[in-house]
């Protein structure tokens, strides 16, 4: 069966970011480094910047990052969020605090007309993330 990952695109930032959604959600962190790959052509200074990057929860999430290189064009996300739901309230609400530090609520974790519990934010690198926590 397939599996559908999200994969954030950074400039610059992805080892930052995978570091902090580290902490957030926990699990087991693996980068790559342009570096490590002499051969793919990236340019002089590039080589500590992020190839690919991958965060594995002990709870079945994963999250995949790298930094796009200066030689190709980098359009940050939009019209794209990270949706993240379940029944496990206080995980939720852990991950939820987790992400809001530095970042922005668009819409405050709040009971959700449909039941549950529901909100958006935008994280520290610009990320948008949305947050369900199942009704009863």
């Amino acid at each position: 069966m397939p599996i559908l990952n999200p994969y954030l695109s950074f400039r610059d930032t992805a080892r930052q970011a995978l570091e902090f959604y580290h902490g957030v959600l926990g699990g087991s962190l693996e980068i790559d480094t342009f570096g490590s790959y002499p051969d793919m052509g990236f340019e002089p200074g590039e080589g500590d910047l992020v190839m690919h990057g991958q965060l594995t929860t002990d709870d079945g999430l994963t999250l995949m990052a790298s930094d796009t290189p200066s030689s190709m064009d980098y359009q940050p996300a939009q019209g794209i969020s990270v949706s993240l739901s379940g029944n496990e309230s206080d995980r939720l609400h852990a991950v939820w605090d987790g992400l809001s530090e530095g970042g922005m609520a668009i819409m405050p974790l709040a009971p959700a007309p449909w039941g549950g519990e529901f909100g958006m934010l935008v994280d520290r690198f610009g990320i948008t993330w949305m947050v369900n926590v199942n009704g009863e």
